[in-house]
């Protein structure tokens, strides 16, 4: 049985389709409300933009909720391409780094120079 003639599998087209038209028509009506609020530069490394590099210049929510949509953008800021994906980045690996403290514990006690100057001093 084709991924096409599965039970619900039209159903479940339907429900993801309309996920992302409901997902494109927010993102719309964000993108156009910051585009008309703000002057088309990134905020990170102030990169210009015409109409024609526009597609470039991406809305960044700056509490990484997308559904925070304060109609005087007070959540926004333009990024370029590169920049949104800097940021991103940054958040994922603040957020899910494995190696992080945890309940104020120091993520490391071993301090592997600890008495070398101690050492270097008899060595003179």
């Amino acid at each position: 049985m084709s991924a096409n003639n599965m039970p619900g599998s039209s159903r479940l087209d339907r429900v993801v389709a309309e996920a992302r038209r409901n997902a494109e028509q927010r993102e719309k009506g964000y993108r156009e409300q910051a585009l008309k609020l703000y002057p088309w530069v990134c905020t990170r490394c102030a990169r210009t933009f015409a109409r024609e590099s526009l597609p470039q210049l991406t809305v960044h929510h700056k509490d990484h909720n997308h559904d925070n949509n304060p109609p005087d953008g007070s959540n926004w800021e333009l990024l370029c391409i590169y920049c949104h994906d800097n940021e991103h980045s940054r958040y994922l690996d603040s957020v899910g780094r494995a190696d992080a403290p945890k309940n104020n514990q120091p993520a490391a006690s071993f301090q592997p120079f600890a008495g070398l100057k101690s050492l270097l001093k008899n060595k003179s």
